[in-house]
């Protein structure tokens, strides 16, 4: 009687699979592309809608100074949510860390549509005695 010998250790595999490695990179990548948009701007308002708006590039930039009043009249200082009162304050401290000193003070506001008109007159005299040069007012494009 004979005995079946396998000789599957002969047959070894030394290609690596990389299809795994590609397809957990696409799902990474994917996730990465939606997520970014929603980080730049980390305070969520509705922003008002204009027909000719006018491009602001300086406004995505990392050090650029952003302030958000929401429709309930909360201010943010970037993400954190300042006071009227410290509001002044904190803007010339930023810019003061400025890495160029020749830039011109200029901050970019986001208010909501619905924000209180009293609340955004407020915001915006609270920036101008910080010093700032000039305040943007940041708006959606009318997409029809």
């Amino acid at each position: 009687m004979a005995q079946a010998i396998r000789d599957e250790g002969k047959k070894v595999n030394s290609n690596i699979n990389v299809t795994p490695m590609v397809d957990v990179m696409l799902v990474l990548l994917i996730i990465f592309m939606v997520i970014t948009p929603m980080l730049n701007n980390k305070v969520n308002v509705d922003l008002p809608v204009i027909a000719q708006p006018q491009i602001m590039e300086n406004a995505n930039k990392e050090d650029a100074i952003t302030i958000a009043v929401t429709r309930d009249g909360k201010v943010f200082l970037g993400a954190d949510q300042v006071s009227l009162g410290d509001l002044g304050q904190k803007v010339s401290d930023l810019e003061a860390k400025k890495t160029n000193p020749t830039d011109d003070k200029s901050v970019y506001m986001r208010a909501d549509t619905r924000a209180n008109y009293g609340k955004v007159m407020d915001t915006i005299d609270a920036v101008r005695v910080a010093g700032v040069s000039q305040l943007n007012l940041l708006t959606d494009i009318n997409q029809s």
